[in-house]
């Protein structure tokens, strides 16, 4: 394993000029309106986690076209008023998995949604797949020759409504609200940025989902490689396949965030390639002019798509207890 990409000092100016459709704000203003139509018909029941200092309820509400989204909302035992939050995507392929999986968050003192991955996951089926679309095993083609039936229009927008619901929790203060993931997740939080209204930081780890044009020609791992298989063999839809992509960029849709970020990456990483990380960092907040100094990147060189792994979490609990809440002190 190596450094494959560019040189690091040519990463940090790495800006490319991403392909943005004319009506890609009204697209998205759509999207978000026809499922706001829907009443978010949240749902929080506690269930068994075996652990003494969390407490776990079994999550519902619903997402994309009304549809049942679940998720895992964790919670301190011990809390005295509104906790500021965090929600967390996940990975491709995978799950919100069992109660007691994901808890780093609320043991620093958060209330944590973990979303589950609609289609993916066991426990959140995706009832809109289109009969007769044809794609490449797994879910980055699935729809891409029509933005209207992409996959991704329903995955961003069940991101979107999970911010509304932990909202919604009594438990949780909606003035402070953090989107975070890995890989995929780190996408989908990068898209939650410039789509959910007043997010006070957003962590997205490696993320995927960036920079579509130089990704499906840069590198040959999946689920990159899921593109160039579908336009291999079937040509004449390339142009429509990146049509399609461009309104689900989280590059071009990280452009208007407006909440601090922290972002990570490795330098080896193949699966998602450096220059894609960076053209989503030097990119995000531009069309809100965010200050140089509310967005900051953990650069991790010898690092493939596990980045900086446990140790990065402490700079992101580092990190965002400074940004969130004063309430929550980083340990020193």
């Amino acid at each position: 394993m190596a450094q494959f990409d560019l040189p690091l000092d040519q990463l940090e100016q790495y800006r490319p000029a991403l392909p943005e459709p004319p009506d890609l704000d009204a697209f998205w203003a759509k999207s978000l309106a026809e499922s706001d139509a829907f009443d978010l018909a949240m749902t929080a029941k506690p269930v068994a986690n075996g652990l003494a200092t969390i407490d776990t309820f079994d999550v519902t509400f619903a997402g994309y076209g009304g549809h049942p989204v679940r998720g895992w909302l964790h919670l301190p035992v011990t809390r005295t008023g509104p906790l500021p939050a965090v929600v967390e995507y996940l990975g491709y392929g995978s799950g919100r998995g069992v109660p007691h999986e994901k808890r780093l968050w609320a043991c620093a003192g958060y209330a944590h949604l973990v979303m589950d991955s609609r289609g993916q996951g066991a426990d959140t089926p995706d009832p809109d797949v289109a009969t007769g679309d044809v794609a490449a095993p797994g879910f980055l083609t699935r729809g891409v020759l029509d933005p209207e039936r992409y996959y991704y229009r329903r995955l961003y927008t069940d991101a979107v409504r999970a911010v509304a619901a932990v909202r919604a929790h009594p438990a949780v203060d909606p003035a402070r609200v953090a989107v975070t993931g890995t890989s995929q997740g780190g996408g989908i939080a990068l898209a939650a940025a410039g789509l959910a209204p007043r997010l006070l930081a957003v962590l997205p780890d490696v993320p995927f989902l960036c920079c579509f044009p130089r990704a499906a020609t840069f590198t040959d791992q999946p689920p990159y490689v899921e593109i160039t298989r579908y336009v291999k063999l079937h040509r004449a839809h390339a142009e429509t396949v990146m049509r399609t992509l461009s309104y689900f960029d989280a590059a071009v849709l990280a452009r208007r965030a407006t909440a601090p970020a922290l972002f990570s990456v490795g330098l080896m990483d193949r699966i998602c390639p450096p220059s894609t990380v960076y053209a989503a960092f030097n990119h995000y907040g531009e069309r809100a002019a965010l200050p140089a100094g509310d967005k900051q990147i953990s650069v991790y060189p010898f690092n493939d798509h596990e980045g900086g792994g446990p140790d990065h979490e402490v700079v992101k609990l580092a990190w965002l207890a400074g940004r969130l809440s004063p309430s929550i002190p980083a340990k020193r």
